[in-house]
């Protein structure tokens, strides 16, 4: 049997770039596929793994080349990780490099603070009875972020944990919320936009000591901007974003 072509790479390693000049922050997240041609049929003929490179460690080179370009676009960032594997290993032939963006609109001028492109659902519920009615609004899957101004801290320390504390930290979540009414507002839409506004003031204007803390806040923010609301029921699971460790590389 003769191996007529072979391929081989590293995909879905999720990189979030954070760019800083003072309090202005900039975001950009991919999710990068690098897939190689070149001189490795031994590894699959004879078990010969010698011209081989990791997955591992183009997973590393992937997250150096973005260190380095952190305000560079999905194509620049393509064409220098292209680069750098082409430049490093002459084995290789040929670098496929494919970038999945997921896009970050910041929010109200806010320096660090974010929302995701195309952003949630808007829900509704009605649930009637003869003698009464009660009315949700609502959102699903609202993405957003801040880049900076939060921490987790204080958290249980015993022979189970493994996660270090930290003072500055990314935050990210897909919100599902819903609010109920006292009373009917005289206009559901922009009442709606209000009540999503006021929760996000208060997320990216306050120190975050934990999504928990956050949570508790933007629900009392909204309660005291729209006084027709009744009740706000939030979840937020954490979008975790871990810090690369690249000082083994230098950086």
């Amino acid at each position: 049997m003769r191996l007529s072509k072979n391929t081989y790479g590293k995909a879905r390693v999720r990189v979030m770039r954070v760019y800083r000049e003072g309090p202005y922050n900039e975001v950009r997240e991919l999710s990068v596929q690098a897939m190689l041609e070149g001189d490795f049929a031994a590894s699959y003929t004879e078990g010969d793994n010698g011209q081989v490179v990791a997955t591992d460690t183009i997973k590393n080179i992937v997250n150096i080349v973005a260190r380095e370009n952190l305000r560079a676009a999905a194509e620049i960032f393509a064409e220098q990780l292209a680069a750098r594997l082409l430049s490093r290993y002459a084995q290789i032939d040929r670098a496929m490099i494919t970038c999945r963006e997921t896009r970050w609109a910041r929010t109200d001028s806010q320096p660090h603070q974010f929302v995701l492109d195309a952003n949630g659902l808007g829900t509704a519920t009605v649930i009637a009875t003869r003698d009464a009615t009660t009315i949700t609004s609502g959102i699903e899957d609202f993405t957003f972020m801040k880049s900076t101004e939060a921490g987790w801290v204080g958290y249980i320390q015993d022979d189970y944990t493994t996660l270090p504390e930290t003072t500055d930290r990314i935050v990210a979540t897909a919100m599902t919320a819903n609010w109920t009414w006292n009373t009917a507002p005289a206009d559901y839409e922009h009442t709606n936009a209000l009540v999503l506004r006021a929760m996000l003031a208060e997320f990216a204007t306050t120190y975050s000591r934990g999504v928990q803390d956050s949570l508790f806040r933007m629900a009392d923010r909204a309660l005291a901007t729209v006084p027709e609301l009744a009740t706000v029921s939030m979840a937020c699971p954490n979008k975790h974003y871990i810090p690369i460790d690249l000082t083994r590389f230098g950086l």
